[in-house]
């Protein structure tokens, strides 16, 4: 067979309806590549399911409808198994977002993007004026900026309070030695 006839031959060929086993099969794989939420899985569930409709055609309607019916059911037995857990999945990426320099609004809005209810995300994130200093300060060695590097104030500042970080906190991030700086970009790791 050539190239061209082997490609149309297998796009003409139909996959299995969805179902709620298939969904949770498909679940538990994204999962075991990828951390998400509970909304987050559903929008990759509810994704499979429109990719198969619109290889199906529509006569695939009422399967890809009774499909996205079974998503939450999917989220409730993954939930079950434990493998799927919003509060956790908070936890994780709001110190991954800390240890990356990111403020903890920018850490709160890149939770509520991803789902996440407000509850989990500000106890994944309490306030905390250490903690943000020295996320301030982890913001600045990966811009190469105040105790790190040559920048101009006002450019710094700018950047900062773009990423979230008020302009006390900033400020104060500015006026610490390297030592300093690197001392509280190391508590960050533990």
């Amino acid at each position: 067979m050539s190239g061209s006839n082997r490609g149309s031959k297998f796009r003409s060929m139909t996959t299995k309806p969805p179902d709620s086993s298939t969904l949770y099969e498909s679940a538990l794989n994204h999962l075991a590549r990828y951390a998400a939420t509970e909304s987050g899985l559903a929008r990759v569930l509810a994704r499979k399911i429109d990719r198969w409709h619109r290889a199906e055609g529509e006569e695939g309607a009422d399967t890809a409808l009774q499909a996205k019916a079974a998503i939450p059911g999917v989220i409730a037995k993954v939930k079950a198994a434990g493998v799927l857990n919003d509060t956790v999945f908070a936890q994780s990426r709001a110190a991954r977002l800390t240890r990356e320099g990111k403020s903890r609004r920018a850490a709160l809005a890149h939770l509520a993007a991803k789902g996440v209810k407000g509850t989990d995300a500000q106890a994944a994130l309490q306030e905390d004026p250490a903690r943000e200093l020295a996320a301030a300060c982890a913001y600045l060695r990966r811009r190469r900026a105040g105790p790190f590097g040559e920048m101009p104030e006002l450019k710094i500042l700018g950047g900062m309070a773009r990423a979230g970080f008020s302009q006390e906190i900033a400020r104060q991030a500015l006026r610490l030695s390297r030592d300093e700086a690197e001392a509280l970009v190391k508590t960050l790791q533990s």
